[in-house]
């Protein structure tokens, strides 16, 4: 096994990655609420854990990957109830949507994707494990946990303890990120909204417990890397430690990766400034979602990413130059050997991306590769290029391996001659629009010092 870096927030500092059983990773990452579609903030964060696991199955893992799917919460109860729709209804049809999107995104299918209503019977028991522990309290039909009873309560966020409130308590799924309250464990059920029957009265689980109890079900009571975004360690990844330890006594989870925000034209995402994008905006605008993917790789997990229109083209530009590179080398027929060479290649991806997963870096070390090739071709086997650049993908997933190797049909390239002749007018506009029927076609344009190629994806 390969030295892998990784950054955990328990201990705000990069460690060596030791797994508490030899070989094999217990994964969990925080999936997605379906009440809508999923924004290219919740996607950068799935690319980010995507990578993590490629890394550590690259590196010879054995992964076991758990992504919960929240299906009863504030805001499904309270969209479904607006779509006159049951919460089953409603939430399969985003559920739907999420899987379509991770598939375009050529993120790896999870081993298990638990739905919170599919657990309700061993949420019901971890309450009343809590219960029984005296770290919770019922009132008003409702079961909140009680902060102040459990001593590390802060030790994720750095919460102080003279920031907790204690005795006050507080029933919405998301709140105040500053101050630590007694938060909801069991809901007690209100009017129009679904409910379970459970030993405290009839109600639903809040938000907090689905992941301690999924997580241990699939995982243990111990396992090794939870991960989400930054936005998430306080109050629901603490809220998990704080149920989990609780309950069994035992170290919850050793590593907490966390990724970072991405921003929008510099601005944080919101519905008031209507920069809130989901895939379906992208790809109506002609984009690939593997250009997202990229955009989302030329940036460190734990660093703030910029999103613009422009950066994403300039990322779909760099995407369709690595395919016609692909592409190119598939064409070439040289067999000079140049294994060796590729060696030190090869040392400087897995350097980067072991360092705590380090793909821009990583990137870097591709067009390198990519640029010695096109200065100095007769030193490389084009094979040779394409097999690490296979393997670099293992860990990147930008579909290199999904390039096919066909002639264009004549209305391909009647239409990429229709192209050329928009953007040598300057009518870009007519372009993409023309780029995007070719992409409709399966066809992929790679734009070129010496004119535009086509490669069929």
């Amino acid at each position: 096994m390969q030295n892998i870096k990784l950054y955990n927030f328990l201990t705000r500092k990069k460690e060596i990655f030791r797994p508490i059983r030899k070989n094999w990773v217990g994964l969990y990452t925080c999936g997605p609420t379906v009440y809508n579609y999923a924004h290219i903030g919740n996607l950068r964060t799935y690319i980010f854990e995507d990578v993590l696991r490629r890394t550590l199955e690259y590196s010879g893992y054995k992964v076991k990957h758990v992504m919960n799917i929240t299906d009863i919460d504030d805001k499904t109860i309270r969209d479904s109830l607006a779509a006159k729709k049951s919460l089953k209804e409603f939430t399969k049809f985003y559920t739907n949507e999420f899987f379509k999107g991770l598939e375009s995104l050529n993120i790896l299918s999870a081993s298990e994707y638990p739905l919170a209503t599919a657990h309700v019977p061993l949420i019901i028991k971890l309450i009343e494990k809590l219960l029984e522990k005296g770290l919770a309290y019922k009132i008003g039909g409702s079961v909140y946990f009680d902060v102040s009873k459990f001593k590390n309560y802060g030790k994720l966020s750095r919460l102080k303890k003279l920031d907790l409130k204690i005795g006050t308590r507080v029933d919405t799924d998301e709140y105040d990120k500053k101050s630590g309250e007694d938060f909801v464990l069991w809901k007690a059920k209100k009017e129009n909204e679904p409910f379970w029957a459970s030993p405290f009265g009839e109600g639903r689980p809040g938000w907090h417990i689905e992941c301690s109890a999924m997580s241990m079900k699939y995982l243990g009571a111990s396992f090794d890397i939870h991960a989400g975004g930054t936005d998430l360690l306080f109050p629901h990844h603490e809220n998990e430690i704080a149920q989990s330890e609780g309950a069994t006594g035992k170290k919850f989870v050793k590593y907490f990766m966390e990724g970072e925000h991405l921003l929008v034209n510099s601005r944080k995402m919101s519905k008031s400034l209507g920069n809130i994008f989901t895939l379906r905006d992208l790809e109506k605008k002609c984009f690939d979602p593997l250009a997202f993917r990229y955009l989302a790789l030329s940036a460190h997990y734990r660093s703030r990413l910029n999103f613009t229109w422009e950066s994403l083209e300039a990322a779909q530009n760099a995407l369709d130059r690595l395919y016609g590179f692909v592409a190119s080398l598939r064409a070439e027929k040289k067999t000079i050997l140049s294994a060796k060479k590729m060696a030190r290649f090869r040392e400087a991806f897995q350097n980067a991306i072991f360092d705590d997963l380090n793909t821009p870096k990583a990137l870097a070390v591709m067009w390198h590769l990519v640029h010695e090739y096109n200065k100095n071709s007769k030193k490389f086997n084009p094979k040779d290029v394409m097999a690490l650049f296979y393997e670099f993908d293992e860990i990147l997933g930008l579909g290199f391996k999904n390039l096919k190797a066909e002639s264009p049909s004549e209305m391909a390239n009647t239409l990429l001659k229709e192209r050329e002749r928009a953007r040598k007018i300057g009518d870009f506009k007519k372009a993409d629009e023309i780029r995007g029927k070719l992409k409709k076609m399966g066809w992929q344009v790679n734009d070129t010092g010496q004119g535009s190629q086509l490669f069929h994806l």
